[in-house]
């Protein structure tokens, strides 16, 4: 039987998918969720199932208290984090994002460990965001005890607030000594935001092994690559979106 939710429940299916083939996560690592903001819910991957067992109808439709609307199986642990950052940045702010990950990426959860933004050194990053990739405070010992996942959303929340980030242009996160949260306007572009804030991470390892007193990318050269891919008179790439 078809579900009223099957659309939502297809697209988190297909991008859940993309988190191995892009090698984000190994095992039953990471999730994706598809908002629907007209039905105020989302699908996001089950708990702890194997990438290689889940199917469309195994996504958990859930509300933005948390609250499972409809299947057979528990949502990711991670739920409550993808609630907070919907109702604050889709909900209250009128943000465009049908999406949100979590991965494991290695690099990026280097970065995260080491409790450590990720500096714009190259063209690369500011292809698709034009300051460092922010990196969140420990969670304090309180917040955690009241309710992690919760709160883990709280921290990149307010974490924004504090740094005056745009969540609509700076889709990425990292969430000391945990991991990289991104998001999009879909689930597959939340997916995409996570792959290249994979990269960048890489390539700034990379940086800093070969000059540890790398400096950021000159403002000029910033603005020149972001503005030519996302500016008003933008000229990267074909008519029909092609990279």
């Amino acid at each position: 039987m078809s579900s009223k939710y099957q659309d939502i429940k297809e697209e988190a299916f297909k991008a859940n998918m993309e988190i191995p083939a892009q090698h984000l996560a190994i095992y039953t690592w990471g999730n994706v969720s598809c908002f629907d903001p007209q039905k105020g819910v989302f699908a996001i991957k089950p708990s702890g199932v194997p990438y290689s067992e889940l199917t469309v109808d195994s996504m958990v439709i859930v509300d933005l208290e948390g609250k499972k609307v409809e299947g057979d199986f528990n949502p990711s642990s991670d739920t409550l984090t993808h609630c907070v950052l919907y109702k604050e940045w889709a909900v209250k702010k009128g943000a465009k994002i049908g999406g949100i990950v979590h991965t494991h990426s290695p690099y990026a959860v280097g970065w995260a460990q080491a409790v450590r933004p990720i500096p714009l050194f190259g063209t690369t990053h500011a292809d698709h965001i034009q300051t460092a990739i922010p990196c969140t405070p420990y969670i304090t010992k309180e917040a955690l005890t009241r309710n992690y996942e919760l709160e883990t959303g709280n921290l990149i929340a307010e974490h924004f607030e504090a740094e005056g980030l745009n969540p609509a242009e700076v889709t990425m996160v990292l969430v000391a000594g945990h991991g990289p949260f991104a998001w999009g306007s879909n689930p597959s572009n939340a997916v995409y935001n996570a792959a290249v804030l994979e990269e960048c991470a890489k390539m700034a390892t990379f940086t800093v092994q070969v000059n540890p007193g790398a400096a950021a990318l000159p403002q000029y050269i910033v603005d020149k690559h972001y503005l030519r891919k996302h500016g008003p008179n933008a000229y990267y790439g074909q008519a029909g979106g092609h990279h």
